[in-house]
């Protein structure tokens, strides 16, 4: 299509590669990225602990559930744009404003992921956890996180790539530092092989840290699992 086209705004294969050489090069492509990861890690730590304790309480209590629920739907339903938006408004230029919006962007998901995974733990465990009268930090550690580490799993998927998406706006609307920021410069600039170029390195970031750390934690901590043969 490049070749056909010969249009800046469709830039050939070896235009992009030279951008993605240089910007791979460029120092300052880890510093943002670098600041990017602080801020996702913050917003989505946040969720993550804010999703526990909800999703948890919402599977095992009745009130809270019909209580959160409405709240967990809407969130579902707001773009990441709003929330970016909101957040800027909100709190300006500062560590706040891309925390709060990830974390608002990647709650609803993985609350109901946890939600869920609550709903469908065996009944019969948590009787026998009440029965023999275990102590709260025993069912947390070896009742309620072993059987809700699929859930996990799955919701830290889920929210992490909201999170990436929400970032990435956070920071061309809102902020002077990061990958969406430096989007935005390539943008304003009309480079269409720079943007292509920045966003394929963010992109093998989101593949490193879902192959190299997320995979990897989820096959050392299910090694106990039997593997079907068939």
């Amino acid at each position: 299509m490049a070749l056909r086209v010969d249009s800046p705004l469709m830039p050939e294969v070896t235009a992009v590669r030279d951008a993605l050489v240089s910007a791979g090069g460029d120092p300052l492509f880890y510093e943002s990225l670098g600041v990017t990861v602080l801020r996702v890690s913050l917003g989505f730590l946040l969720a993550f602990a804010v999703a526990v304790v909800v999703g948890i309480s919402m599977g095992r209590v009745e009130f809270v559930r019909r209580f959160f629920e409405p709240a967990v739907l809407i969130g579902l339903t707001v773009p990441g744009l709003v929330w970016a938006l909101l957040c800027v408004m909100w709190f300006g230029i500062s560590l706040a404003n891309p925390v709060v919006a990830v974390a608002l962007s990647a709650a609803p998901a993985l609350t109901l992921n946890i939600y869920q995974g609550t709903r469908a733990m065996d009944g019969d465990l948590r009787e026998m956890a009440h029965v023999y009268r275990f102590p709260t930090r025993y069912k947390l550690r070896f009742l309620w996180l072993p059987a809700l580490r699929p859930a996990l799993f799955a919701g830290a998927r889920l929210g992490l790539s909201l999170s990436w998406k929400v970032i990435v706006l956070v920071e061309m609307f809102g902020m002077s530092s990061g990958i969406g920021y430096q989007l935005n410069n390539q943008f304003a600039a009309q480079d269409v092989a720079s943007v292509l170029s920045w966003t394929l390195l963010f992109a093998a970031v989101m593949a490193v840290l879902e192959y190299g750390l997320l995979q990897g934690l989820e096959s050392r901590l299910n090694r106990w699992r039997k593997v079907a043969a068939v």
